[in-house]
């Protein structure tokens, strides 16, 4: 097994994090430092990243209701709370994708780096659904051109799926994962978005979990996920 894959597999990050890892000499084989993502390893070799062995371990995944103020990742340097701090699990668990501190919802937690690269890479194209309030409330126009795709800075967006709520709400689906992106796209049609709650990735709910609030994902449901992501 190629080193990166094998980090991915021990939890310690996603296959490109753990190339990452490997390129920055935080990583070693059998007490060497290693610099190639591509090395071949297996159980028997001592892996290390920053002196600390890892070796692979059953693959988890959580679904957490992600509070607002809470980052998504798994350490901060501003001791900010942490999604992995709010799941209870002997796994090293780090969040698959992104919500920023104020975003609320839906974010998934994991130890298999192979799932996770796949549930946010755009070429699997996993959905995911957001609740937007925005100010103003968005006219038919507007839902209208985010159907098509909007032009952001860093490029076009592809077409999103978008519905009204009640009030000021959207619903709004889209494949990517650009920064803020959500954020981004509706004040590209004039609206700012006041709060913004994911409430499905893939074919995961929010449902009735309460901020805070986790849940081991398994079964029927691990299966269809994992169908999701290719």
């Amino acid at each position: 097994m190629r080193l990166a894959k094998y980090l991915a597999h021990s939890g310690v990050a996603s296959r490109r994090a753990a190339a990452r890892l490997i390129a920055e000499g935080r990583v070693s084989v059998d007490g060497a430092t290693v610099t190639d993502p591509a090395r071949d390893v297996d159980e028997t070799r001592a892996v290390a990243v920053d002196g600390e062995r890892v070796s692979p371990e059953p693959p988890v995944v959580y679904v957490l209701n992600k509070p607002a103020g809470v980052v998504s990742t798994a350490r901060d340097t501003h001791v900010r709370p942490t999604v992995t701090g709010l799941v209870s699990s002997d796994r090293r668990l780090y969040p698959v994708g992104r919500l920023d501190a104020e975003t609320t919802g839906l974010i998934l937690l994991t130890n298999d780096g192979e799932l996770a690269n796949r549930l946010t890479h755009p070429r699997y194209g996993v959905p995911k659904t957001y609740r937007a309030v925005v100010a103003p409330r968005a006219e038919e126009a507007a839902l209208e051109a985010l159907r098509h795709g909007v032009h952001l800075d860093d490029g076009p967006t592809a077409p999103a799926r978008v519905s009204r709520g009640p009030g000021r709400t959207v619903e709004i689906t889209i494949a990517e994962g650009r920064k803020r992106q959500v954020r981004r796209m509706f004040e590209a049609v004039g609206h700012r978005v006041v709060s913004l709650e994911r409430v499905a990735f893939g074919p995961l709910e929010l449902g009735s979990l309460r901020a805070g609030e986790s849940r081991r994902v398994d079964g029927p449901e691990l299966d269809r996920l994992r169908r999701a992501a290719g």
